[in-house]
């Protein structure tokens, strides 16, 4: 008798595992190909994006998307979306949430103006601050700043407080128009329309205009109109490159604390290194800084102060302080042994102008001044509605030399003193 028989379960077990392998490839081949199309793309908007099972907001979340993740759009419902992500997963969101390809772009050029433009101090927030794409609260936020990450502050804008949502720049896919039956006309066409009544008789009375006395009496009834809140927003730049905007008011400059404490209630809205000292093993700078105490003007600054730091005293001075000024951004400075500024402030005739001064030693002095001309084009730099451009649109300054076309007023000034 042969001991060595086959085991028979071995040959049955290969067959079912085969016959399972082949099961799941077609079961996912099947649902491959049963993934519904693409309709439209959009890009993930808020910092976070949390995609979630069902139409509900409240539903059980089954992936999230990062800012600027691309989306392929499944379907609609109202304003809410299915979408697909790059890995695959499937799920429901607002539209509010999604970003069109012309709001991406404008992100883009926003950060790249944004870079071009001089810092005018770095900022932080006390608790988490959403950057927003446009000066509104209802626009999307992208971005955060953390306690303790500094941004630079490039700008600033005074609106209306929006109560609308800006316009979306995802649009959600049209439905393709129904056919319409044709309306067949009736057997008995409808009975002719009947004649318009006339004019009353006292019609020329009816049409005259109110007398002057009663018409002066209805303007001083009418009501005044309500005055519409504004809301103030500045423009930020991140390290890595990205620009946004926040609300002023909860930014706060990095300034040291023991020079900042001078600042009489005023909202500092930018500071400059001027110089470096050292007293012993301390060092300490020099300081230009702009205050702002009228939240609700359209200008960047109405004071600006100079502090030194005294050596044989211990402890920080005004060297020139100019107060009740109209001045806008961006203030440029060269630091240095004998610093440099300039200013963009608008005179007694109401003429913006820049003038540029220097620090010698402990002495202030104003060394020159030039018409400033405003030129759309630059974001943040804003005069009552207008965009401010940095380096075209300018006058040439009386200098010796004639200027070379296209050098900014800053590079005139310091080749007044040879500093190149």
């Amino acid at each position: 008798m042969d001991v060595t028989r086959r085991n028979p379960v071995r040959p049955v077990a290969l067959v079912l595992l085969f016959c399972l392998l082949a099961a799941g490839v077609g079961c996912e081949r099947r649902n491959s190909a049963k993934r519904d199309p693409a309709i439209a793309f959009a890009y993930s908007g808020p910092v976070t994006l949390n995609i979630r099972s069902e139409v509900n907001p409240k539903s059980k979340p089954v992936a999230t998307s990062k800012h600027g993740e691309k989306l392929e759009i499944l379907q609609v419902r109202r304003r809410f979306v299915r979408v697909r992500t790059s890995r695959g997963e499937e799920g429901w969101t607002e539209a509010r949430n999604l970003l069109g390809e012309g709001q991406m772009e404008a992100l883009h050029q926003l950060a790249k103006r944004a870079g071009k433009l001089p810092s005018q101090g770095e900022a932080t927030a006390y608790t988490v601050l959403n950057i927003h794409s446009e000066p509104n609260r209802l626009s999307i936020s992208f971005y955060q700043i953390t306690e303790g990450l500094k941004v630079d502050v490039v700008g600033h804008q005074l609106l209306p407080r929006s109560k609308d949502a800006p316009a979306a720049g995802f649009q959600i896919p049209k439905a393709p128009p129904r056919r319409r039956r044709e309306k067949k006309e009736p057997a008995v066409p409808p009975p002719p329309r009947p004649v318009a009544p006339g004019l009353p008789e006292n019609w020329q009375a009816l049409s005259k205009t109110l007398s002057e006395p009663v018409a002066e009496e209805l303007i001083a009834t009418k009501k005044p109109e309500p005055k519409v809140p504004v809301e103030d927003w500045s423009l930020v730049r991140t390290k890595d490159g990205r620009a946004g905007w926040v609300i002023t008011r909860n930014l706060v400059m990095a300034i040291p604390d023991e020079v900042a404490q001078y600042s009489e209630g005023a909202r500092i809205s930018s500071y400059f290194p001027l110089k470096t000292v050292h007293d012993g093993d301390l060092t300490k700078h020099y300081w230009l800084w702009t205050t702002m105490r009228n939240t609700g003007a359209s200008y960047d600054f109405d004071s600006f102060r100079i502090f030194i730091y005294m050596v044989r005293r211990h402890r920080y001075e005004t060297a020139y302080i100019e107060r009740r000024v109209v001045g806008y951004y961006p203030v440029t400075v060269t630091a240095g042994d004998v610093p440099r500024f300039a200013l963009i402030l608008r005179n007694e005739d109401g003429n913006l102008i820049r003038q540029a001064f220097m620090l010698e030693g402990y002495i202030v002095r104003r060394v020159a001044e030039e018409p400033y001309q405003m030129k759309a084009g630059t974001p943040g730099a804003t005069v009552a509605g207008k965009e401010v451009d940095e380096d075209e649109g300018e006058e040439d300054a009386n200098t010796d030399e004639a200027p070379k076309k296209g050098s900014s007023f800053l590079d005139r000034f310091n080749g007044l003193f040879g500093r190149k």
